[in-house]
């Protein structure tokens, strides 16, 4: 496995070894002694959560607060999607900043979010498999979220805003501006 540190160095891009021959492939999608090893502290994960969805399916950006926040380890089986995760911690060099990368069953590629941060995708194709890994169980009572469609945060969600699909919780979140319930950079959230 692959680790690669995103411009906001703790948003991580892990990239599987594929091996594949005239009968399919192969991966290791998840080693938890090399992921250990690569950020220089555990993970825990003890919850595994997937979602079907259409094409314009937009589901996010959320966050959990402590003492549920959450680090995601997520990736696509069949599809594809844009993944964002932004930086919410007061305080960070890279606040409000956020990381886009599109995850494919064809590219294989994972995103890791850790606690302190927002996270959201949209659905690229029909029919798309979305599947991801949390250290943290889900808390109603915690349960935050961001508007997608927060001009400051600059995100190109590729397909047109005015055709996403979103639950009635997604279009009604506060701008990041006027949330409240945000980390701190200088609390260590995995102690």
């Amino acid at each position: 496995m692959n680790f690669i540190r995103t411009d906001i160095k703790d948003v991580i891009i892990c990239e599987p070894l594929v091996r594949g021959d005239n009968r399919g492939y192969f991966i290791e999608t998840f080693r938890e002694d090399k992921l250990e090893k690569f950020l220089g502290y555990k993970i825990n994960f003890c919850q595994d959560n997937e979602s079907k969805s259409s094409k314009g399916v937009l589901r996010g950006l959320h966050y959990q607060l402590p003492p549920y926040a959450q680090t995601k380890l997520v990736r696509v089986i069949k599809g594809r999607v844009l993944d964002v995760a932004i930086d919410i911690r007061k305080n960070s060099p890279t606040f409000g900043k956020h990381i886009s990368v599109e995850l494919s069953s064809e590219n294989k590629k994972q995103l890791l979010i850790p606690r302190g941060f927002a996270h959201a995708f949209v659905v690229l194709e029909d029919d798309t498999i979305f599947t991801y890994k949390v250290d943290n169980y889900y808390s109603f009572e915690c349960e935050r979220g961001i508007a997608f469609d927060d001009i400051e945060l600059g995100i190109d969600w590729i397909l047109d805003i005015n055709s996403l699909n979103l639950s009635t919780k997604d279009k009604v979140q506060p701008l990041l501006k006027d949330t409240n319930d945000l980390f701190d950079y200088r609390v260590n959230y995995y102690a």
